[in-house]
């Protein structure tokens, strides 16, 4: 996944040994440490050893590229990328659902990259009632000021998780009654399944779609009917077309 620098990326930085540790301490939501390559003495091998033992993602890092990503400022070999926006927990999720007294419905991104994406599958989500939305923390997109901006609101209504092991969380939820339905072009019409009850979407990769594993631990697989020239739908239009066959089938 690229990177994406600039003014907006620079607005989710916090730069510098003690700024970083501060906000390790306040238990801000740090989506990835960047840490100059060979640097682990002093106050930055406690940085590291505080980012790992909370599961966030530490980079070593170039100093050139640190430098670029701060615009040259003093970064003393330490950058964290935090979200644009709280995380919430499973538990969030569950407790949303019970208050609408409705079955869980729940959107899990299979390390989906484009935060234009995950911005538009939150904002769909939300529209469509699911109860929140669960993300990877690895090779995936976090919420990002762009991802955020995309929801063009959602975020604030809809709750989304991160989470180490996609696979371990889906039987987590299964041991609560989900049950899950990805998307791939080799699967069952989605019309002739059964959506309905407590379900988990899932969404695969823009390129590689739903990953092995994720789709072995699906107790459905879902093709969207297409006649047109090409093979594939964008990851959040799949989405769409997705959850509202479940909205169509809860409906009835």
């Amino acid at each position: 996944m690229k990177e994406q620098m600039g003014n907006e990326r620079e607005s989710e930085l916090i730069i510098g040994r003690n700024p970083v540790m501060e906000a390790l301490k306040a238990g801000r939501d740090i989506d990835t440490l960047y840490v100059a390559k060979g640097e682990r003495t002093g106050s930055v091998g406690k940085i590291v050893s505080m980012c790992r033992d909370a599961n966030i993602i530490v980079k070593d890092t170039d100093m050139k590229k640190l430098d670029f990503m701060c615009g040259n400022q003093n970064h003393q070999g330490v950058i964290a990328r935090v979200a644009a926006h709280s995380y919430a927990s499973v538990d969030d999720i569950f407790k949303r659902a019970e208050e609408k007294g409705e079955k869980p419905f729940i959107i899990i991104c299979d390390e989906i990259e484009d935060p234009h994406n995950l911005g538009a599958i939150i904002r769909t989500a939300n529209l469509a009632g699911a109860h929140g939305v669960i993300i990877p923390k690895r090779r995936a997109v976090g919420l990002t000021a762009t991802v955020v901006k995309a929801s063009a609101g959602a975020i604030n209504y809809t709750p989304v998780v991160k989470v180490t092991n996609i696979v371990k969380t889906m039987e987590e939820l299964k041991e609560r009654g989900l049950w899950f339905v990805c998307a791939d072009m080799g699967g069952e019409t989605m019309y002739k399944l059964n959506l309905t009850g407590p379900i988990g979407l899932v969404i695969g990769n823009e390129g590689e779609g739903v990953s092995r594993l994720v789709k072995e631990n699906c107790d459905f697989v879902a093709s969207i009917p297409m006649s047109g020239d090409i093979d594939s739908l964008n990851a959040s239009v799949a989405m769409g077309v997705l959850a509202y066959e479940i909205v169509r089938q809860r409906m009835n």
